[in-house]
């Protein structure tokens, strides 16, 4: 009869503490609904930086990673193109000529 009494007792206990611990905490004062910096100025200029900052961030990303992927690569001049563009200037060729041999070289 004690060892039922004494579990008993324990479990008791077990739920009591519990319960008294929390209503000790006063919880309803830390939800977001209650932080004070979510209504002011302060917390929507606090957001906004933040995502600013995180724009930011994903931009330099974004930015550094197209600069290394375009390092190796050099510029496509045609020269083709070039030299037939500077025969048309010179008058060695004329416009119907021209845009025959632009036509093929495209």
């Amino acid at each position: 009869m004690a060892r039922i009494v004494r579990w008993l007792m324990a479990a008791i206990t077990g739920w009591l503490i519990p319960g008294a611990v929390l209503a000790q905490e006063r919880i309803y004062e830390w939800g977001w609904g209650m932080h004070p910096m979510w209504w002011g100025t302060w917390g929507v200029g606090m957001m906004l930086m933040m995502l600013l900052f995180w724009v930011l961030v994903i931009a330099a990303l974004v930015l550094g990673i197209r600069w290394l992927v375009g390092q190796g690569k050099e510029p496509r001049s045609d020269s083709a193109l070039e030299i037939l563009r500077q025969r048309y200037a010179r008058g060695e060729i004329n416009k119907d000529e021209f845009e025959a041999k632009k036509g093929d070289l495209s």
